[in-house]
C-alpha cells in the first residue's frame, strides 16, 4: 500500500514536470514566433513607407501568418490592397482589425476612405465619425478632413466647412483642409473666402511654397491628362479665375 502511494506521488510529480516543460516549450515557441512576426512587420512597414508595395506585402503577409490577430498588421495589409485598388480585400482587412479592436480609429478612417473610393458617402461618413468617437485617436485632423470631403461630395457644404475647420483646430498646418475649405466656400458662392483659403493652402504646401504659377501649371497638366481622375480640377480653375 505504501509502495503504491509512493509510486503515485512519483508519477504525479513526473506528470507535473512534463506539463511545466511543455508550457515552457510553448511559451518559448510563442516568443520566437512573435519576434519573427515583429521583424517581418517592421520590414513590411519600412518598405511600405518607401512605396515598395511588392516587398512590403511579402513581409506583412508573413507577419499576418504568424500573428493573424494583430490589428496593425491587418491595417497595413488593408492599405496595400487599397493602393492596388482591390477595395473588397482592403475592406475585409480593415473590418477584421475593427472586430478585434472596436476602438481602432485608424482602421475606421481607412475603411471610410475605401467607401469614398466606392462613392458610398453615407457609409464613409459613418466610419469617419466612428474614428473620431475615440478621444485617444492621434490623427483626428485626417478623419475630420475626410469627413469634410464626404459632405462636400454630397453637396452638404455647410457640414463640410465645419469638418474642415474642426480639422484645422486640431492641426493648423494640415494643408488639405485649407484646400477643402477653398472648394466648399466656392460651392456656396463665398468666392473671396474661397480664394483666400486656396492662397493659404498654396503658401503652406511644401510642393509650391506660395508659387501660385506652379500650382496653376500643375492644375492644367492634370486637366489635359485624361488618365487623371480629379473631380475638383475645374472647381480649382474657377477659384483661380475669380
Amino acid at each position: 500500500m505504501k509502495l503504491n502511494k509512493k509510486f503515485f506521488l512519483i508519477a504525479k510529480t513526473v506528470a507535473i514536470l512534463c506539463f511545466v516543460i511543455l508550457l515552457i516549450s510553448c511559451a518559448s515557441t510563442d516568443i520566437k514566433l512573435n519576434k519573427e512576426a515583429e521583424l517581418a512587420y517592421q520590414l513590411g512597414i519600412s518598405y511600405l513607407n518607401e512605396g515598395n508595395y511588392k516587398q512590403s506585402f511579402i513581409h506583412l503577409q508573413r507577419a499576418y501568418e504568424l500573428t493573424p490577430k494583430n490589428t496593425e498588421i491587418l491595417n497595413s495589409l488593408g492599405l496595400i490592397y487599397m493602393h492596388y485598388n482591390d477595395l473588397q480585400q482592403a475592406k475585409k482587412f480593415f473590418k477584421e482589425a475593427i472586430l478585434i479592436d472596436p476602438n481602432y480609429s485608424k482602421a475606421y478612417n481607412n475603411l471610410g476612405i475605401v467607401y469614398t473610393k466606392m462613392s458610398r458617402w453615407t457609409e464613409a461618413i459613418e466610419n469617419f465619425k466612428k474614428a473620431l468617437a475615440n478621444p485617444q485617436y492621434q490623427n483626428p485632423e485626417t478623419a475630420f478632413y475626410n469627413l469634410g470631403i464626404s459632405f462636400y461630395r454630397l453637396g452638404q457644404n455647410d457640414l463640410a466647412i465645419k469638418a474642415f475647420k474642426d480639422s484645422l483646430k486640431r492641426d493648423p498646418t494640415f494643408i488639405y483642409s485649407y484646400y477643402g475649405l477653398a472648394l466648399a466656400y466656392n460651392k456656396i458662392g463665398r468666392y473671396g473666402e474661397s480664394s483666400e483659403m486656396l492662397t493659404i493652402a498654396i503658401e503652406k504646401d511644401p510642393t509650391y511654397n506660395g508659387d501660385k504659377i506652379k500650382f496653376i501649371k500643375d492644375l492644367y497638366k492634370k486637366y489635359q491628362n485624361s488618365e487623371i481622375e480629379d473631380p475638383d480640377i475645374e472647381d480649382y480653375l474657377d477659384i483661380i479665375h475669380y
